[in-house]
């Protein structure tokens, strides 16, 4: 792929399954001179649905921004991983602990060269946790084309936010989930109307420490994401309030045809529900230009 702003472009595959899948994100090591504008148009070219900008004079605390082709985006969960699973390679390092600085927040990031790519762990912060009216559920599950009499009779669907809101939706059985195929354009009004990044529909397992999920976000312009690490934090949050499990596994981009998967934890503080985020990543041998 090439371009005529010559801008070096690392793609990484973010929250690997045992060595494949994952979410393609770009990776820019950040020319500040850069408008966002031109930064939503890298991610065009690059022809991921997202993208990581890290300040390259910001030390051993970089900044790092995220983008879509829509707009920047407060946080990324995968992004992160992807970012510094780059970081690390840059470094020539087998591991680095370190910290982030990204949407007014600084937290502590893991990262580690593994034989099957680079395990990245950071450090989620607090999640808000609160429900939602029957009238906001309502609308939500008609754009999802979900009945509900397909919700889960255990659980109940909840508003996280780990900086941005998103809504929890849990539905019975995995082929209600495999056969979701929402109106995007309806949900993307609805999410906008509510105030939502979008809707994280999982399914769990009997033993509630794995499950598999699906994220809508088209008031972002990402139909479907292939992983969305943050909202897997959420649902660890979510699940050690209801239900005091600490640990998740949870998978994601089977309908991508990109196997994916992302482990949390979830811990009480004094400010709340925390939560931690871990994923594997592995990086594209030849950047591109964009």
């Amino acid at each position: 792929m090439t371009g005529s702003s010559g801008h070096d472009v690392t793609i990484v595959d973010a929250c690997t399954r045992r060595g494949e899948g994952g979410s393609p994100t770009a990776v820019l090591i950040d020319d500040i001179a850069l408008s966002d504008s031109a930064r939503r148009a890298i991610v065009r070219r690059a022809g991921t649905s997202h993208a990581a900008f890290v300040d390259p004079d910001a030390g051993i605390t970089p900044t790092v921004r995220f983008f879509t082709a829509h707009g920047e985006l407060t946080n990324c969960g995968h992004g992160t991983i992807a970012a510094q699973a780059v970081l690390l390679r840059r470094s020539g390092a087998k591991e680095h602990r370190a910290r982030q600085r990204t949407g007014g927040r600084t937290f502590d990031t893991t990262a580690v060269q593994r034989d099957d790519g680079i395990e990245v762990w950071f450090d989620q912060g607090t999640v808000e946790l609160q429900g939602c009216t029957a009238a906001e559920l309502d609308s939500i599950l008609a754009a999802l084309g979900v009945s509900p009499n397909d919700l889960a009779t255990d659980d109940l669907p909840c508003v996280a936010s780990p900086g941005t809101p998103r809504l929890l939706v849990p539905v019975l059985a995995l082929p209600t989930l495999h056969a979701m195929r929402p109106d995007l354009r309806r949900l993307a009004a609805e999410c906008r109307r509510l105030g939502y990044l979008g809707c994280f529909v999982y399914t769990l397992s009997p033993t509630r420490d794995a499950a598999t999920a699906r994220m809508f976000a088209p008031a972002i312009g990402v139909g479907e994401d292939v992983v969305n690490a943050n909202s897997a934090g959420c649902l660890a949050a979510h699940l050690y309030a209801t239900h005091r499990h600490s640990s998740i596994e949870v998978e994601q981009g089977h309908a991508a045809g990109r196997p994916s998967l992302v482990f949390a934890t979830a811990t009480a503080t004094t400010d709340g529900i925390s939560a931690s985020i871990g994923g594997t990543a592995t990086i594209a041998p030849v950047s591109v230009t964009c």
